[in-house]
């Protein structure tokens, strides 16, 4: 299955993953988007972000006035949500200016530690 796993680590440890990656040549099938802190996370996959990411999984290539019928919401709001998706990586925009959430499944992973 195609899926993005979305993560709470630092810089360094994803810098040292991608540095054991390539020199392993090992290939990872999940894509994997790392976020600083957690705060970040949830500042880019808001609740209507993660509404619009879930009418998207398995839809293929939409226009973002579709997309906003599919949420039922107005375009202009859904528009600036696909920019702040687009610049995250999670959704990628089709040679014709449509959209697409080009993975099957969101796996997203974090730890919450006592301070």
């Amino acid at each position: 299955m195609n899926t993005v796993v979305l993560e709470v680590r630092s810089l360094a440890d994803t810098l040292a993953d991608a540095s054991r990656v390539i020199k392993t040549r090992r290939s990872e099938h999940d894509a994997r988007i790392a976020f600083a802190k957690p705060e970040l996370l949830w500042q880019v996959l808001t609740a209507k972000r993660w509404e619009l990411l879930k009418a998207l999984c398995g839809a293929g290539r939409v226009s973002i006035r579709e997309a906003a019928r599919r949420v039922g919401r107005d375009v202009k709001a859904v528009h600036g949500d696909v920019k702040a998706l687009l610049a995250a990586g999670l959704i990628n925009r089709t040679a014709d200016g449509g959209i697409e959430f080009p993975f099957q499944a969101i796996k997203v992973e974090f730890v919450l530690q006592a301070a």
